[in-house]
C-alpha cells in the first residue's frame, strides 16, 4: 500500500511538473497566435514557430523533470530499503553543505547517505550484541527465565532448560503453571528456594523489564548450596571445636580422679558392701567419662578433617575393600568401566564405609534385603551409586547436618563426615529414595583423574 501511493505521489509530481512547463510557453504560444491572426507571420512559418518552441519547450522540461525528480526517486529508494533494513543503498552526488555547495537536493542526498551510514552501524551494533548476550546465555550456569504479563515463557538458557529437564522447544510458551514456576514468580527477590526433588538450594533474583512496551519478569537462579554448605559446616565446627575443648578439659580430671579413687579404694577397709558400692559408682563415673571423651572425639573428627593427600586410585579395587568390609549382609558389586580418581584413599574408603554401612542398617531393618553397589563414568565424573531395600528416606533435609540422626544408637557423624569428605575432593553425594520400590539411593559424584 505504500510502495503504490509512492508510485502515484511520484507520477503526480511529474504531471506537475509538465503542466508547469507548458504554462510557462503559454505567453510564447499566444504571441505567436496573435502575430498569425494580425497576419504579421503566414501559416507556414507561424507553424514552425510553434514546433521549434515545442520542441524547445519538450527539451527543456525533459532535463528539468529529470534533474529534479530522479534524485528525488532515487532518494525515495533509498529511504524505502533504510526502512526494509537493507542499508546498502546509497545517493550518487550527495555533498554537505559544509563543502560550500548550495545545492539543496545534494545537501538532502547527504544527510539520507549519513542516515543510512548511522542506522548500518547501529544494526551492526546491535545483531553484535544480541549474538554476544545469546553466547552469554548459552554459557552461563545460572538458569535464567523471562515470562511476558500472562506468565508464560519467553525465554530460557541451556541452563534453565536442564533444570526444568526439557528441550527449548517444549519450553517456549508455556506458562509458569505448567513449568512449576509459579511459586518462584510469586516470591520476592532475593530468596532461598528448592527445586522440584533436587536437594540444591538456589538464591532467586526477580527483575522487571519491558520489552515493545509489553511488562516481562525475569527470573535468575543462582545455585547457593555450595556456600551454605560451608558456612554451615564451618559453623558445626566453631561449635564442636568449643564443645570439645570445654568437655575434654572436663572429662579428662573426672575420668583421672576416679581412676585414683577407685585403685585407693581396695585399701580402705570397713563393710564390704559399702566398698563395693563404692568401687562400683567410681567404676560406673570412669567409664562414662571414657565413653563421653570418645564421644567427643568422634564429632571432633568433623572439625579436624585434614586436606586430602591426592594420588591416582582405581575405584574399582577401592570399592572392593569396602565391601568385603562389610560382613552383616551380602553386598553386591556390579563391574564397571575403569575409572582412576585422584584422591586421598584412606578418606575416600572411610567415606564408601559410612555410606555401604547405612545402607546395611537401613536393609537390616526392612528383611535384610541384599545391597547393591555399582559405578559408572559420565564425561569427567565417576557416579558411584549404593542401592537398599529400607524404609527409605522421611526427611532429606537434614541428612547432612552434623549430629542430626534417625538410628537409636547413631551419633550423627557418619553422613556429615562423608558429605564433607566428598566435598573436599570436588564431588557430592546425594541421597534420595528409590522410584521402583523401598529403599533408598546413595548416589556420589567424584572428578576422574585426568590423564
Amino acid at each position: 500500500m505504500g510502495y503504490e501511493k509512492g508510485v502515484r505521489s511520484r507520477r503526480s509530481a511529474v504531471r506537475r511538473a509538465w503542466l508547469f512547463c507548458f504554462l510557462l510557453a503559454v505567453p510564447a504560444l499566444a504571441f505567436t497566435g496573435f502575430l498569425f491572426y494580425q497576419q504579421q507571420i503566414s501559416l507556414a512559418p507561424a507553424l514552425l514557430l510553434i514546433a521549434c518552441l515545442l520542441l524547445y519547450l519538450a527539451l527543456v522540461a525533459a532535463a528539468l523533470i529529470d534533474s529534479i525528480i530522479r534524485p528525488l526517486q532515487t532518494l525515495s529508494n533509498v529511504v524505502s530499503s533504510l526502512r526494509e533494513g537493507d542499508y546498502s543503498f546509497r545517493a550518487r552526488g550527495a555533498r554537505s553543505s559544509e563543502s560550500g555547495n548550495q545545492d539543496a537536493l545534494s545537501e538532502l542526498a547527504w544527510e539520507v547517505n549519513a542516515l543510512a551510514d548511522l542506522l548500518q552501524k547501529q544494526r551492526v551494533r546491535s545483531l553484535e550484541a544480541t549474538a554476544l548476550l545469546a553466547r552469554i546465555l548459552e554459557v552461563m550456569h545460572t538458569p535464567l527465565f523471562a515470562f511476558d504479563r500472562d506468565n508464560r515463557l519467553q525465554l530460557v538458557n541451556d541452563a534453565g532448560a536442564r533444570l526444568l529437564e526439557m528441550p527449548h522447544a517444549r519450553c517456549f510458551g508455556r506458562s509458569a503453571h505448567e513449568l512449576n514456576l509459579e511459586g518462584l514468580l510469586a516470591s520476592s527477590d532475593q530468596t532461598i528456594h528448592s527445586f522440584g526433588a533436587k536437594t540444591s538450594r538456589w538464591l532467586l533474583r526477580k527483575a522487571a523489564f519491558r520489552q515493545d512496551g509489553a511488562p516481562h519478569t525475569m527470573l535468575l537462579l543462582a545455585d547457593v548450596s555450595l556456600p551454605l554448605q560451608e558456612e554451615e559446616q564451618m559453623a558445626w565446627k566453631r561449635l564442636i571445636r568449643v564443645l570439645g575443648h570445654e568437655l575434654s578439659n572436663s572429662l579428662a580430671p573426672i575420668k583421672s580422679i576416679a581412676g585414683s579413687l577407685l585403685a585407693r579404694a581396695d585399701a580402705m577397709g570397713g563393710d564390704d558392701a559399702t566398698a563395693h558400692d563404692f568401687r562400683r559408682g567410681l567404676g560406673v563415673i570412669e567409664s562414662r567419662a571414657d565413653a563421653l571423651h570418645r564421644f567427643v572425639q568422634s564429632y571432633r573428627q568433623l572439625a579436624q578433617l585434614p586436606p586430602p593427600h591426592l594420588k591416582p586410585v582405581p575405584l574399582a579395587a577401592l570399592l572392593e575393600r569396602v565391601v568385603l568390609l562389610e560382613q552383616r549382609l551380602p553386598v553386591q558389586l556390579d563391574p564397571g568401566p575403569p575409572v582412576v580418581l585422584c584422591a586421598d584413599p584412606d578418606q575416600l574408603e572411610q567415606m564408601f564405609i559410612n555410606l555401604l554401612a547405612n545402607a546395611v542398617d537401613a536393609s537390616l531393618a526392612n528383611g535384610a534385603q541384599p545391597v547393591r553397589a555399582s559405578w559408572q563414568l559420565a564425561g569427567e565424573s565417576a557416579t558411584v551409586t549404593i542401592e537398599d531395600r529400607g524404609l527409605g528416606i522421611a526427611n532429606t533435609e537434614n541428612l547432612f547436618v552434623p549430629f542430626y540422626t534417625t538410628k537409636p544408637a547413631g551419633s550423627g557423624v557418619g553422613l556429615a563426615l562423608a558429605q564433607q569428605i566428598a566435598h573436599a575432593h570436588g564431588g557430592e553425594i546425594r541421597l534420595v529414595n528409590r522410584d521402583d520400590g523401598e529403599g533408598a539411593r546413595a548416589i556420589v559424584r567424584l572428578q576422574v583423574m585426568q590423564s
